[in-house]
């Protein structure tokens, strides 16, 4: 069996198999980002390429945005207008996205930024693409989080040597 990335679930006699917490998946990297196995490097370039070719795509469909505003001959306030609110949208995105890899991002915030997300797009697709040159984006988080799950529960599975209720008293 294996999950929605095609990373293969872990088998049941290995320890991550047992009743202790499950390291979250990444979206292109599955569970591989815990050991760095099945294609994990692999799985990082193809995700450094592609967020940077679909950043290059944008940028052209955004040229031939910035072309028709020339051919409409709409005026120089309102093509600096759009450039300049897709430079500070892109900007922002960037910001945002860099940042969400470090913390889990405040839902009613990304609530309210959508839209502001989705015209600086490029930003975003920038920061996933420097990230993914050094990490899988998002695995530091997660890897924090995984880590403080594991040692959470190892201290509430651990066992007591002997019984408590036969220890001498001394009185």
């Amino acid at each position: 069996m294996s999950d929605e990335n095609g990373t293969p679930d872990t088998p049941a006699g290995s320890p991550a198999a047992s009743t202790g917490p499950r390291p979250e998946p990444l979206r292109f990297f599955g569970t591989t980002w815990v050991n760095h196995d099945d294609g994990y490097t692999a799985r990082r370039i193809g995700v450094a390429v592609g967020s940077l070719a679909a950043a290059a795509a944008s940028c052209l469909v955004l040229r031939f945005a910035y072309q028709g505003l020339q051919i409409a001959d709409s005026g120089a306030l309102v093509t600096l207008l759009v450039v300049v609110m897709f430079a500070v949208c892109s900007a922002l995105a960037f910001r945002n996205t860099w940042d969400g890899f470090g913390k889990r991002p405040d839902p009613e915030r990304q609530a309210s930024l959508r839209g502001l997300l989705a015209i600086g797009f490029v930003g975003s697709l920038l920061a996933y693409f420097f990230r993914s040159l050094a990490e899988a984006p998002g695995e530091k988080l997660h890897r924090q989080e995984y880590e403080q799950a594991r040692e959470q529960h190892a201290r509430r599975t651990t066992r007591r040597s002997g019984n408590p209720s036969k220890k001498r008293r001394n009185s």
